[in-house]
């Protein structure tokens, strides 16, 4: 059964399918930061993941024409920044340019946005090292996964799709992703339970 997007994206894409620019911007305003978070779970250099999300919107609008709306309109999206992130990533292998200047600022810039907001929370500073040091082991954990296991953690965990919205966006059986992500998420929860104390069988 097709799925069906939400009334203010079907919208919005019928009427920057007739040509309205405008809606067609309100919809890259909405989904701009997701798309970019989620690149930037594949590419870490700031610089490099504006350029994919610049990317992705080019590419969606050429393609609005054959959006069907067979499925939601960021599950379409979204394999389309993939894609792009992938091209991207192949491009860099073949000419590598690091910016490790970039990199290091923006782990940085991170890193002390985050502090200050958990400073400001009242927490004490035991408190704020342990939150940090599970962060850091639950992102390190993320990165080890193969690609399929991170894409579908990612969508469920930190962008709350539904199983039929990763089955669609990554083109494979909700059993497969059901799979996956329970995979992905016993993978983690090996790394986060020396931390937490936790017991196998526990959900992180």
């Amino acid at each position: 059964m097709p799925m069906t997007q939400p009334d203010a994206d079907a919208e919005l894409v019928d009427r920057a399918k007739r040509g309205e620019v405008r809606a067609f911007e309100m919809l890259v305003v909405k989904y701009q930061r997701r798309i970019e978070r989620l690149i930037g779970r594949m590419v870490r250099d700031t610089d490099l993941v504006q350029d994919i999300a610049q990317e992705t919107f080019i590419r969606a609008y050429r393609a609005l024409p054959q959006f069907r709306g067979e499925s939601a309109f960021y599950t379409w999206l979204y394999r389309i920044a993939v894609n792009s992130a992938k091209k991207a990533l192949s491009d860099f292998k073949r000419d590598p340019l690091v910016l490790e200047g970039n990199r290091a600022g923006q782990e940085e810039g991170e890193e002390t946005s985050r502090a200050e907001n958990e400073l400001t929370d009242g927490e004490t500073p035991e408190a704020l090292l342990a939150s940090k040091e599970i962060a850091a082991a639950v992102n390190s954990a993320i990165e080890a996964l193969s690609e399929d296991l991170r894409q579908a953690i990612t969508l469920r965990e930190i962008e709350g799709l539904s199983y039929e919205e990763i089955s669609e966006a990554m083109n494979c059986p909700i059993g497969t992703v059901r799979s996956r992500i329970f995979r992905a998420r016993e993978a983690i929860a090996l790394k986060l339970r020396p931390l937490l104390g936790t017991q196998e069988g526990d959900r992180w």
